[in-house]
């Protein structure tokens, strides 16, 4: 048992280290290339920032994560199941192209649902509802519509939050970080998860420097949108137990760690409705950026509602 859970740590430790090696050297690449192109995000009135910067951190967290996999695959060693790729492969292609060329949501949102119906039918599906509303099991047709309905939320609520050096980045890994640690045992994403974090740290410098930035864009927020996606739906099947000591309902064990996104989707989605706009043409009336106008400081901001999504966690551990 020892040197299994020791030869386990050791290619987590592996794993981490060649993802953190990789996405920084294929950061620091392709954000040369696109400069180089003069591929570079056009400040407009709601840009948060005035520097040249390249929307290409996205693509280079998936590439670290398909160069990793692809690696795996060839040696015979499944880290997890990677399947997954296809989707993510499609949502990453899609936000690619809209940060070059720009794509009109209704576009996305058709992506999205094609996205969503691979993952189910991959066997990810949110078929019971553990007691929420008095509600369990779900027949099999509002099973799958509730489920895109989910993932086409949850892709939009991370790509919704990418408006600020380092938020959407860090809200992700935090969200992660609680889905493994809640856990009563390893989860088949454990590895995904560890290729992630360790991709997404090297982007914390090129993301928060002051010239030639690098933003997650348009890919990367759907690529990591579709990762949560698939965390959430993990989470409201049997087989993700959390642990006996923090077990709650596991709706609100989602809200809980993903509770940033969850609020300003509905937030901004029941403003502009109210107004009479479409909930998906981009403003800069997001909690961050009115935090922002505030404290004058992207770190300030994502420090502040990372402390209070560690906070809120905390508090609903305790209380129920």
């Amino acid at each position: 048992m020892y040197l299994m859970g020791a030869l386990i740590l050791s290619i987590k430790i592996s794993i981490g280290f060649g993802a953190l090696v990789l996405s920084s050297f294929l950061i620091f690449i392709i954000n040369k290339k696109f400069l180089s192109k003069n591929l570079i995000d056009k400040v407009n009135r709601r840009s948060s920032h005035s520097s040249v910067a390249t929307r290409t951190g996205g693509v280079s967290l998936f590439l670290t994560l398909f160069l990793i996999s692809s690696y795996f695959y060839i040696i015979g060693y499944e880290i997890y199941e990677f399947s997954l790729l296809v989707p993510l492969s499609i949502l990453t292609i899609v936000g690619l192209y809209d940060d070059i060329n720009g794509v009109d949501f209704k576009l996305k949102f058709i992506f999205q649902i094609i996205v969503a119906k691979i993952i189910i039918d991959n066997g990810l599906i949110i078929d019971n509802l553990h007691g929420f509303a008095g509600i369990y099991e779900l027949s099999r047709i509002t099973a799958q519509l509730l489920t895109i309905f989910i993932i086409a939320a949850i892709i939009n609520s991370i790509n919704f939050i990418d408006g600020i050096d380092g938020l959407a980045s860090t809200i992700v890994i935090l969200f992660i970080t609680g889905f493994e640690f809640f856990a009563i045992s390893l989860t088949p994403y454990s590895n995904l998860s560890t290729i992630v974090i360790a991709s997404l740290a090297p982007l914390y410098y090129f993301n928060l420097r002051n010239r030639n930035k690098v933003f997650l864009g348009d890919s990367g927020s759907l690529f990591l949108g579709g990762i949560i996606s698939v965390y959430v739906i993990t989470i409201l099947t049997n087989d993700y137990i959390i642990k006996p000591e923090y077990d709650i309902h596991k709706i609100l064990f989602v809200f809980s760690i993903l509770l940033y996104p969850i609020i300003d989707i509905i937030r901004i989605f029941f403003l502009r409705i109210m107004k009479g706009k479409s909930p998906f043409i981009a403003d800069k009336k997001h909690i961050h950026h009115i935090l922002l106008t505030k404290l004058k400081s992207h770190i300030h901001v994502t420090l502040l509602i990372s402390l209070f999504t560690l906070f809120f966690i905390v508090m609903v551990q305790t209380i129920f």
